[in-house]
């Protein structure tokens, strides 16, 4: 990779965001940047010793732990006696999506991210039951089989919003707080062809070659630079990846069918903890409009962050403009 020494420092700081993975219908952007100095550059990049690096950065460390018919895969970082902050990543996405944001939560708060069933490396049994509300039920279990304190503040990005929103209603007892970033749902303000036909979903499943490159277009309002090596390789996992991404598709195909918008607000207006909604102005899979639908549904939600220049993926593209926000929110929550 000789081409790679003349690299400039901007392409260097949007190197640290070349380790991209489908989130959400989208990306996952992550590489350290003190990994520059410490490895040596080859066209086979062992991603998960660059991942396993980059949660040392965040400061959490992997963990494993088997409840019934799920070995859930998960990253754990701060004290555990500080209040626990729950971070559910999206739609083919990893617990790794998180890291940018987990390294500004470490250091004063308890943050555990799990890979969600059929994602990452939680494993499940074939005819595993990918539905939304069997997915936030399984998500209880681990909850006890990790032995945390049920007394969280959950986060969801996409499809983890929408996880996160559900098990807020079943367990309002055991919810502080909710952050929801460009969440999943079923809404009347929508007007992305993505959820008018939620069968659209499909073309955003990382197939064949070229697929990659359409998919960050489509997530990021401006994809970072990527080494060829990099791209190449996280494309061939994907593709390895697609037919768990189409399960889960169909799964978010049948919540709209199931869901009329006024059905899944009654099930919002049922959230009384405190909320923070964040949006990328320019989302393309989820139109910004949908921020302030869900606002006028909960009974106790702040104005909308709405961050311009910034596409699906917020917590990858402007992590630091989400995590500053994010932590007064908490600062507040009782």
């Amino acid at each position: 990779m000789d081409h790679l020494t003349g690299l400039n420092l901007k392409n260097f700081i949007d190197y640290r965001k070349a380790l991209i993975s489908y989130s959400s219908f989208k990306v996952m952007i992550g590489l350290l940047l003190t990994m520059f100095s410490m490895c040596t550059f080859s066209a086979e990049i062992n991603f998960q010793n660059v991942l396993q690096q980059e949660r040392a950065w965040a400061g959490l460390t992997s963990k494993k732990v088997k409840n019934n018919d799920i070995e859930w895969a998960y990253s754990e970082g701060g004290d555990s006696r500080k209040p626990t902050l729950l971070l559910l990543h999206g739609l083919s996405g990893t617990r790794d999506n998180w890291n940018r944001v987990a390294r500004y939560l470490t250091p004063n708060y308890h943050v555990v991210i799990p890979d969600l069933p059929e994602h990452g490396e939680t494993i499940v049994t074939d005819q595993f039951d990918l539905s939304i509300p069997n997915q936030t039920e399984k998500l209880r279990r681990f909850i006890d089989a990790a032995q945390l304190n049920p007394n969280l503040h959950v986060a969801g990005h996409s499809m983890g919003g929408a996880v996160a929103m559900l098990y807020t209603a079943q367990y309002p007892l055991e919810v502080r707080s909710l952050m929801l970033v460009d969440t999943a749902g079923v809404f009347k303000t929508a007007n992305t062809i993505y959820l008018k036909d939620t069968t659209k979903l499909n073309d955003l499943v990382v197939r064949k070659t070229g697929d990659f490159d359409r998919l960050m277009s489509l997530a990021m309002q401006s994809p970072p630079f990527i080494p060829q090596e990099i791209k190449t390789g996280q494309e061939k996992l994907m593709i390895n990846q697609s037919k768990n991404t189409t399960k889960m598709v169909d799964q978010l195909v049948a919540m709209s069918k199931y869901y009329t918008p006024d059905a899944f607000a009654l099930l919002v207006r049922g959230i009384d903890v405190a909320v923070f909604i964040v949006w990328g102005k320019q989302d393309k899979i989820i139109n910004v409009d949908v921020a302030n639908e869900l606002k006028a549904l909960f009974k106790n939600a702040e104005q909308p962050l709405i961050l311009n220049g910034v596409g699906h993926l917020p917590i990858l593209e402007a992590e630091q403009l989400v995590v500053q926000p994010y932590l007064m929110f908490l600062s507040k929550v009782k």
